[in-house]
């Protein structure tokens, strides 16, 4: 026989560990098995929580393969596809396979330091800035053209997973998440005779990079922010952004749309 594990996380505050054991009590009641720790061989994988949990859940266990359900019990939601009310109806569905699978592009990262190379992957974002809240000068290259002397708090990259958080916050664009493109929003970007850049994001095909070298090693260190978790750099001579390989997984119900979901969140 069979067995059908399915890994379930949940945020430490009291609500979020309630559900987590309404819904293992359930989910062991309609036949499945719910492991104590991360099971890479489970079928699903159920964060219970807001989309930081959602988030952390991903890079903790490194952007497993393993199709992802949100509860929400967290404010925003976004990436959460079902509320604590709906437990018994996303088993139902679920065991009549009755769901979709959304696959979620990812964007790299790859930084180079000296003879060093680091790699940072993220579903939202990933943004370069100064550390200590320093302004930061780049010099930004899109493909093979150089495109910008860049001086302010730095630049985000985002995938259109990401395009709804914190690149929504500085004005950039909403992307619908059937496109494959990528955005780049600056952040808080100064205007002088010596330094000329975007105040608006801009959008590029998948198949284009962007390539960003700071104008000077010792400024006073970097930080790499990969979805929310943070990487200081003392130093860097390059940073090259583009989309991963990587997909995520996440499970849709017949209900899901997009643009309903955008709407119901911000207007």
């Amino acid at each position: 026989m069979t067995v059908r594990k399915i890994n379930i996380f949940a945020n430490d505050d009291a609500y979020s560990q309630e559900i987590r054991e309404l819904l293992q009590r359930k989910l062991q009641q309609s036949g499945f098995t719910v492991p104590e720790k991360f099971a890479p061989d489970a079928e699903l994988i159920i964060s219970i929580g807001g989309d930081g949990a959602f988030l952390r859940t991903l890079h903790k266990y490194e952007f497993p393969s393993i199709p992802f359900l949100g509860v929400n019990t967290g404010h925003l939601g976004f990436f959460q596809e079902i509320h604590p009310d709906e437990l018994d109806e996303f088993i139902f569905l679920y065991k009549q396979r009755r769901y979709n699978i959304q696959n979620l592009k990812t964007v790299k990262a790859t930084v180079k330091q000296g003879e060093n190379r680091y790699e940072y992957q993220g579903l939202n974002e990933i943004v370069i800035k100064g550390d200590h809240a320093t302004t930061i000068h780049l010099n930004i290259s899109i493909g093979n053209s150089f495109i910008e002397r860049f001086s302010g708090d730095g630049i985000l990259v985002c995938t259109p997973a990401g395009s709804t958080a914190y690149n929504y916050s500085l004005g950039g664009s909403i992307v619908d998440p059937r496109l494959t493109i990528l955005q780049i929003t600056p952040i808080a970007p100064m205007n002088t005779t010596a330094y000329r850049s975007f105040t608006s994001s801009v959008v590029l095909p998948k198949e284009l990079a962007v390539t960003v070298h700071p104008e000077a090693r010792e400024e006073s260190g970097f930080m790499i922010i990969a979805d929310g978790m943070e990487h200081r750099h003392s130093s860097i001579d390059e940073v090259t952004f583009g989309f991963s390989q990587t997909e995520v997984k996440l499970m849709r119900f017949e209900h899901y749309d997009f643009w309903t979901k955008v709407k119901t969140k911000f207007l």
